[in-house]
């Protein structure tokens, strides 16, 4: 078994922006070994999605005994995501096989890409404009079928690309439960996120293309580098920290998606200066709140990194 160096080095770097963000570790990593290392998209996913499973339930393990997840709500999401977190295993599948079913996985990795920039948008709006913040997990009432429903389309779009286990879903839960405190609401979805993941990993180790070498790597690197950008996250500015995310997620998808240069150079200058506008016109109707209302500082009890803010040890994702 071979170590790719410059895999360690760049998952390290990649792990680092992922600490500091707590956001991005499957949009991030999976894009950056199809793009920068020529891995093969399946093999990509498969292997972020192994390495990921062996990280996650270190965060959720810290939540649990901080007594901050609400196990009705991750139950509801679990019935719905891990069946079809496996489903969208064989669904990849199901386009067939070689370079037809790698070019799938890259469309469908671009488009959760474009769905997650657009729920880094979304958690913004909604945090603004959302309800006081419960101080008890038990005056939560789980809605059932809409959790449901939420799980079993955040499995499926993890299980094709990897991406969503955080990023999508934790908006969702913004919206359905917008009184959740921030680390009720991290937690809960960190710890539904490691049957999800596991289910999606075992899916890809049955069907996908695993390689043991390129997860090797992934933790090899990516370890060090979410403890590294998970001790500094306190200090960072998160609202410009996840403005760039969103610029470089959107950059990826639009390059996985076969966009030309010039069309994304255009593309990205037009997200920029749109972004840039609804910022400062925000800021003159009375401050600009980034982030979940009640939120911790990112990584502030933190040894790893997720896909939402706050999220501890996430691992290679």
């Amino acid at each position: 078994m071979g170590i790719d160096i410059p895999l360690v080095i760049g998952s390290f770097f990649v792990a680092i922006v992922v600490g500091l963000t707590g956001m991005g570790g499957g949009a991030l990593m999976t894009p950056m070994m199809m793009l920068f290392f020529n891995v093969p998209p399946l093999a990509a996913v498969s292997s972020d999605l192994v390495a990921s499973a062996v990280m996650k339930p270190v965060g959720g393990v810290v939540h649990m005994r901080r007594g901050t997840v609400n196990l009705r709500l991750v139950g509801w999401l679990c019935a719905g995501s891990v069946p079809a977190a496996f489903s969208g295993v064989l669904i990849a599948r199901a386009f067939g096989d070689g370079e037809q079913v790698q070019q799938t996985v890259k469309y469908a990795l671009g488009v959760a890409l474009l769905l997650a920039v657009a729920g880094l948008v979304a958690k913004f709006w909604l945090a603004r404009h959302e309800g006081p913040v419960s101080a008890d997990l038990g005056e939560i009432v789980v809605r059932p079928i809409p959790t449901l429903l939420v799980g079993m389309v955040g499995g499926v779009v993890v299980g094709i690309s990897s991406v969503g286990s955080g990023s999508l879903i934790i908006v969702a839960l913004l919206a359905l439960y917008p009184t959740l405190r921030a680390n009720q609401l991290v937690g809960s979805d960190l710890v539904q996120a490691v049957p999800l993941v596991a289910s999606a990993a075992l899916g890809h180790l049955f069907f996908g293309d695993f390689q043991l070498d390129l997860t090797t790597s992934l933790l090899i690197g990516s370890i060090p580098g979410v403890y590294l950008g998970a001790r500094i996250s306190s200090r960072a500015p998160g609202g410009v920290i996840r403005a760039l995310l969103a610029v470089v997620l959107l950059a990826s998808a639009l390059k996985l998606l076969g966009v030309g240069n010039a069309a994304t150079l255009w593309i990205l200058g037009g997200a920029t200066a749109a972004g840039a506008a609804g910022w400062s016109l925000l800021r003159h109707r009375g401050g600009v709140q980034v982030g979940v209302a009640g939120e911790l500082p990112e990584g502030a009890a933190s040894g790893g990194s997720g896909v939402e803010p706050g999220v501890p040890s996430r691992g290679a994702r």
